[in-house]
């Protein structure tokens, strides 16, 4: 429960104010991030002075976690609702048929607005740990969704991987779903089950094991002190955002002083700058390279996949999160970095569609297709979160052929 200073029973008018207060931050700690946030500016934006603000929460850290934590029930409470539906694939459709309900909810203006969960790791403590807490009774509750007759076959690890590609396109769907009317979002929700549950490959088209299992360092990893700032720097603002990813803390990541820190880079922002083109290379020479494999559109998509999985559990990793364009300062900056993650998204469309061109991959949507293939190419840096066995040798089994060939698809237990 959202934390208040006041200890008697709240009036309606007192509910109502933290509501519109909740849904106030949750817009802004989207918009700039929780770090780039202040209590003045939410404040602001709902008509109050910031000591009003305190009245309800004391801090800027205490108001996130409220958010989180409505966000995380909210969340809860849709896989709660789809757990009722009769079998697997009945209750992951009712799981997203019931979230695009909620978003097109949102985008009307008939339901509040939900924080993302791109910044839960700038959360301090003790706050963090509540969060952290709540967040993985959620995964468990999504997880629960997996199991039944028909997931029999599929070990731990293997229901954990699975239920973090559910739960990652779950939290993904707020940034892409708004391209779509919201009269659209159900039926875009039923596209993204199908595809979810069955898979992109075409009728007797076999796992590519070989291929799939091929190794691949991205031209850009060559080790030395560029690169150890572009990992750290990465690394940091995938926990904390472009605001939390100080100088001071990139510096102590390295064990260096921020002397060294200014001896090698300009500024911060050059540096983050550069951390977005760093990973915008790797993704454009994996594409590089599916595009100039010989092999069906199927063997080159799962090709792609599974390399830029690979590097993000790699030393060579993680890529940014696509999420971290939010906190971005520079407006410019921000909308140049989006322009660049559509056009990737665009080239994996491509790869998909040549796919359903040559049969190699089934008829089906791709440009939802495309988002959750990028999804879980994202997702992927917080896999060993949820499968701690997860690595470069065995994630292609574990968890792409999931993404690839559906939910439901054999597994590879990894322990």
């Amino acid at each position: 429960m959202p934390r208040s200073s006041v200890t008697s029973a709240p009036t309606q008018r007192f509910h109502d104010k933290r509501e519109a207060l909740l849904d106030a931050a949750a817009r802004l700690f989207n918009e700039q991030g929780v770090k780039g946030s202040t209590l003045a500016g939410i404040a602001a934006s709902v008509g109050l002075v910031t000591n009003s603000v305190t009245y309800y929460y004391r801090k800027k850290e205490d108001l996130a976690t409220a958010c989180f934590l409505r966000a995380i029930a909210t969340c809860d409470a849709l896989a709660v609702d789809a757990a009722r539906a009769n079998g697997v694939p009945a209750r992951v459709q009712a799981f997203f048929r019931l979230q695009a309900q909620l978003l097109a909810g949102i985008e009307e203006g008939r339901h509040a607005a939900l924080v993302t969960f791109n910044d839960l790791r700038a959360l301090p403590e003790p706050q963090a740990t509540e969060v952290y807490a709540a967040y993985t009774a959620m995964f468990r509750r999504v997880r629960s969704l997996l199991k039944g007759r028909e997931s029999q076959h599929l070990g731990r690890a293997d229901l954990n991987a699975r239920s973090h590609v559910v739960l990652s396109i779950a939290n993904a769907a707020p940034a892409w779903f708004g391209r779509y009317a919201a009269s659209e979002y159900p039926a875009v929700a039923g596209r993204m089950s199908d595809i979810l549950l069955l898979g992109i490959a075409g009728a007797g088209t076999a796992w590519p094991v070989a291929s799939a299992q091929s190794p691949w360092r991205p031209a850009s990893s060559e080790e030395g002190p560029s690169e150890a700032f572009l990992h750290a720097a990465t690394v940091l603002v995938n926990e904390q955002g472009y605001r939390g990813a100080s100088v001071d803390k990139i510096s102590a990541r390295l064990n260096v002083t921020k002397g060294s820190f200014y001896h090698h880079n300009d500024t911060k922002h050059d540096l983050i700058s550069a951390c977005f083109e760093r990973s915008f290379t790797v993704m454009r020479q994996a594409l590089g390279r599916a595009d100039a494999s010989p092999g069906s559109g199927w063997s080159r998509a799962c090709e792609l996949v599974c390399e830029l999985v690979r590097v993000q559990l790699s030393a060579a990793g993680p890529l940014l999160r696509a999420s971290a364009t939010s906190a971005l300062p520079d407006p410019v900056q921000r909308e140049r970095v989006r322009l660049n993650l559509r056009h990737l998204a665009e080239r994996v469309t491509g790869v998909l569609v040549d796919g359903m061109m040559d049969g190699s991959i089934r008829p089906l949507d791709p440009a939802i297709a495309a988002q959750i293939v990028f999804t879980a190419i994202n997702a992927a840096a917080e896999l060993q979160r949820w499968v701690p066995a997860a690595d470069v040798g065995n994630v292609a089994g574990l968890y792409v052929r999931a993404v690839l060939q559906g939910l439901l698809c054999p597994g590879v237990d990894a322990g």
